[in-house]
């Protein structure tokens, strides 16, 4: 009765124990197993899968420990007749619940819609971008074992009688107190300024934050100002939110700071590594706006994403860090810079405004995880983050300069926008080259581009590609360009 389960054979490149004890439950749940004969004997089971007794016996321990399994003495170890009866109970009652009318229509879901939020233009990736051997895709990270292992450590760590009680109970609207205190000694001090607990929220990443704060600032009509080209999720953010949206155009020292700030209640930036172009706001600018900010009343939300990833030069301070007035908002990413997929960031404001963030956030998911927020404050406390940055600085910097290099090699026709760091190559394509057309091309070819048309709110000329090289290895990316240069020489001539 169990063949069926267990093909395919196992992975030995996985944990087997974990692999036997998934595919019993399954059999378990789905009735396989007769609970009148005993499971298979260990030794002979074990030998069937290839694997050692003993770890069949542990198997069976747990699933006897976690009420799958009942161990009779002499005889072996049987399914719980109790479980099976529960199950089949509910297998029942919910074929006896189908005594429902058939229904007359389809509902008209979209009918009942306020909102269609997949009608919004996005950032497409394809899924299986890791299956290419060129990935030049941006906000993602190739795999660093260090950390991975440190990581692991740390949420061992995390969840040990010592530190269970940190993260068990619901924590309702309050952050795990080791990690704020991590954030304000360890990471603010190296964007220039502090805080105190109660200017900090911690959220499901950098742009939950965002989320947040639309939801408690923005309404229809609210006048944001939003960089030119700039970071799609955030226009899609304010605008699901009624927004009137002014673009402020950027150039090669950030947002330009003119009467076009006039009327806005709020001006999103994206200071240190701009998206998507990755260049710095000058130290000019950064006074600038907030100067403009005071003259004008506004408020400045200030992602400040790739803080750590300076390149050429010392990095500026954050905007927040010259911020008298409490007119800026700082958000930043805890995980961004090491596992994207973890989802943890924080916001720094005045306190009112976090009281009432935390009170939005509360009605949202209450709190993060708890867990992943105390095993982040032991990988801040033992100084993995900061060992972490310092490598991806090194690996970073030696792919800028080697992309910036086969660029002027082999795309002399093309124009990088020149940065002092960041994780990607803004790239301006020559005049009648199709943005969309070069990246079908290029895709064919095994390279992933992403078209940069999508970054601007107004039209603008769909000639701009953005090269995100953290997730390429450095070895890669001279072939990789050579290809995204016979992809152009092959739409040019198809034009």
């Amino acid at each position: 009765m169990l063949e069926p389960f267990f093909n395919p054979p196992l992975d030995h490149g996985r944990a087997l124990q974990q692999q036997i004890q998934e595919r019993l439950v399954e059999a378990i749940l789905a009735g396989a197993i007769s609970s009148y004969e005993p499971l298979p004997a260990t030794r002979g089971f074990a030998a069937r899968l290839g694997v050692s007794r003993n770890t069949v016996s542990l198997v069976y321990e747990r699933l006897a420990e976690d009420g799958y399994l009942t161990p009779v003495n002499r005889r072996g170890y049987f399914i719980n007749e109790r479980y099976i009866r529960e199950q089949l109970n509910i297998r029942v009652d919910a074929r006896s619940a189908r005594v429902l009318p058939k229904a007359s229509g389809a509902v008209d879901y979209a009918g009942r819609f306020v909102e269609v939020p997949s009608r919004q233009l996005n950032i497409v990736k394809p899924e299986n971008w890791r299956d290419h051997p060129f990935p030049f895709v941006y906000g993602q990270v190739s795999p660093d074992p260090t950390s991975v292992s440190r990581w692991r450590d740390c949420v061992r760590q995390a969840g040990s009688v010592r530190h269970a009680q940190a993260w068990m109970g619901d924590l309702v609207d309050i952050d795990d107190a080791m990690l704020v205190d991590q954030i304000i000694r360890r990471m603010l001090p190296k964007r220039g300024f502090r805080a105190r607990p109660d200017e900090i929220l911690i959220t499901i990443g950098a742009q939950n934050a965002l989320f947040l704060i639309a939801t408690l600032l923005c309404g229809k009509g609210t006048r944001v100002g939003i960089e030119e080209p700039g970071y799609v999720d955030a226009r899609n953010i304010f605008g699901a939110r009624g927004a009137e949206l002014r673009v402020q155009y950027v150039d090669t020292n950030g947002i330009r700071v003119g009467d076009a700030l006039e009327g806005c209640a709020l001006v999103y930036v994206t200071p240190s590594h701009q998206s998507p172009t990755s260049v710095t706001m000058s130290m000019q600018r950064r006074l600038a706006l907030l100067e403009a900010a005071q003259r004008h009343d506004f408020l400045i939300v200030e992602d400040d994403y790739e803080h750590e990833l300076n390149f050429v030069g010392a990095g500026h301070p954050a905007l927040k860090s010259f911020d008298e007035a409490g007119r800026v908002l700082h958000i930043g990413s805890l995980s961004k810079p090491v596992f994207p997929g973890l989802r943890l960031g924080f916001v720094v404001a005045p306190p009112e405004i976090v009281r009432e963030l935390r009170a939005s956030r509360r009605l949202m998911y209450r709190h993060p995880s708890a867990l992943d927020q105390r095993a982040m404050a032991i990988f801040l406390a033992d100084g993995h983050f900061d060992a972490h940055i310092r490598r991806q600085r090194d690996l970073l910097s030696r792919k800028w300069k080697t992309i910036l290099r086969e660029i002027e090699r082999v795309l002399p026709d093309c124009s990088p926008t020149m940065t002092t760091g960041g994780s990607a190559v803004w790239l301006r394509l020559p005049e009648g080259v199709d943005e969309t057309a070069l990246q079908a091309e290029a895709l064919a070819r095994g390279v992933v581009v992403e078209p940069g048309g999508v970054h601007f709110l107004n039209p603008a000329a769909r000639n701009h590609i953005r090269l995100g090289f953290a997730a390429i290895a450095v070895d890669r990316i001279p072939r990789g360009i050579e290809l995204l240069a016979d992809a152009l020489s092959a739409v040019r001539h198809q034009a």
